[in-house]
């Protein structure tokens, strides 16, 4: 295991993944497409690289992978500090701010109140609103907007609706002890109406946050439209800390009503797996969805670390890195709809690429290619082994596994000599996803970055995401088979940065 020591912490830093200059962030926030840019706002802590001090900041992107970041957005004050929320584009100022000729954006977020405020205690939604174009921000009079007088009602995600009940504001939110998302509605942004509630239900380990409802046509099919709800559990996800999960069914408007929920209540921990995951590996929470995308592209983005050990990684100064961004359908997979995630990436990025195809393996097998940052997509068509895959970020000693496992159906990725595991002793795991042949054979994209490795297995249809910390030198990619031999059908890795 290598120690890896201050002077070498910015090694980390990601290529392709957003991470602030030098400060903490954590759940991403307010993501919206506006005049040409994404913006991200995401929860930041202003003074320091741990969690505290809970503002809003901001980045930007025209391409969803470079981004540049801007000024704090929203700052937390004497009385407040500003946890999750969401960020609407205003087009017909429903709520008046706008300033008569620019119609307003409205952060919908929520008020975590001090005990200098007079609201000492209670979580409870508020907003501000913003006149050119998402940088700067004036916080609303008449805050909070919806109180529910409780210490974890928050994570405000709000939509337009447009449908049999009229047209209106949707404003899904959680009371996070409760395990239960609650629903409300809005003429103005102001003045809020209950509607609804859904949960407790499937995964229930830990608090729920960070909910997003919306709509996806069905195998592709616009006459077939249904509706995903998700939200973030932290702890309980199936590999261990925090996750996301989601379920699948209709919104008429005023009720969701589930289709593919497996438990309600308490979850059965012996039917974890039977839930569906947003992402099965341990660096993925926080997930919600880009507003005013255009051609209804619904693309999500996620907080890549995981609560157990988020505050203790070994970067310096910055702390914690954003996913890829993912453009998600809904598919009809086993007879049940389910999720498919793609990563959103520039074809300018994909420049240098070396190309294998029909590779025999028969123990362990190094390939050219290999990178510290790279995309690698690779087929493989099982024989006798009871596991094959490939190492990265290796260099003799240490690397990543990422293998399959037929016999049980399992992907896995091995990240106990993986690098740096010693920082926190929950960080070094084996963490498993189901997977099924595809007509015989087993696909694989795989993003590498300098910290981190994003796995879309099966057209997507499994995602696994995880933080590592490989010594820089370890650029090396091994294939390995174990118990026998298996085939690559093709190989193609390609250099990203």
């Amino acid at each position: 295991m290598t120690a890896v020591t201050a002077p070498t912490r910015e090694a980390f830093r990601p290529a392709m993944h957003y991470a602030s200059k030098d400060t903490w962030l954590n759940d991403p926030n307010g993501l919206i497409y506006y005049e040409g840019n994404y913006h991200l706002y995401y929860q930041n802590n202003p003074f320091g690289n741990v969690w505290g001090n809970m503002s809003w900041g901001h980045a930007t992107s025209t391409n969803l992978i470079t981004w540049t970041e801007q000024p704090v957005a929203i700052a937390c004050d004497e009385y407040e500090d500003i946890f999750s929320g969401s960020v609407v584009y205003d087009q017909h100022n429903t709520s008046g701010l706008g300033d008569g000729t620019v119609a307003p954006l409205v952060a919908i977020y929520t008020s975590a109140y001090k005990e200098n405020s007079q609201h000492a205690g209670i979580q409870a939604q508020s907003l501000a609103w913003s006149t050119d174009g998402g940088y700067t921000w004036s916080k609303y009079h008449g805050n909070p907007v919806l109180n529910r007088s409780s210490a974890n009602f928050r994570d405000p995600k709000v939509f337009r609706y447009n449908g049999p009940a009229g047209a209106y504001w949707v404003m899904v939110a959680v009371e996070a002890l409760d395990f239960t998302v609650v629903m409300y509605r809005s003429d103005d942004l102001k003045s809020w109406d209950y509607l609804s509630s859904f949960g407790p239900a499937n995964a229930t380990g830990g608090v729920w946050e960070c909910p997003d409802l919306f709509p996806l046509p069905l195998d592709g099919n616009e006459d077939l439209i249904r509706w995903v709800l998700t939200v973030n559990l932290n702890p309980g996800g199936p590999n261990g800390g925090s996750a996301g999960q989601y379920f699948v069914g209709e919104f008429d408007g005023v009720t969701f009503r589930s289709e593919t929920t497996v438990t309600e209540g308490d979850q059965d921990p012996a039917r974890l797996t039977e839930y569906h995951w947003l992402d099965w590996g341990r660096d993925y929470y926080a997930a919600v969805s880009f507003s005013n995308v255009p051609d209804g592209r619904r693309l999500m983005m996620a907080w890549m670390n995981n609560w157990q050990y988020g505050n203790d990684i070994p970067t310096s100064p910055w702390r914690s890195p954003m996913s890829l961004v993912r453009e998600v359908s809904l598919v009809t997979s086993e007879g049940t709809p389910h999720l498919t995630q793609q990563a959103v990436i520039d074809p300018a990025a994909l420049t240098r690429t070396v190309a294998y195809t029909e590779l025999d393996v028969d123990g362990i097998r190094s390939v050219a290619g290999g990178g510290a940052v790279q995309l690698i997509e690779v087929t493989f068509v099982p024989g006798s082994a009871d596991e094959f895959g490939l190492v990265i970020r290796g260099n003799g000693n240490e690397g990543t596994r990422i293998g399959i496992r037929p016999g049980d159906g399992r992907l896995l990725v091995d990240r106990t000599v993986s690098g740096n595991t010693a920082f926190h002793g929950a960080f070094s795991s084996i963490d498993t996803a189901p997977l099924r042949a595809m007509d015989g054979a087993y696909s694989l994209r795989i993003f590498v970055d300098h910290c981190s490795v994003e796995i879309f297995a099966q057209d997507g249809e499994v995602t696994l995401t995880e933080l590592i910390f490989p010594d820089p030198s370890g650029t090396g990619v091994s294939l390995y088979t174990s118990g026998g031999t298996a085939k690559v059908a093709s190989l193609r890795l390609t250099t990203l940065a």
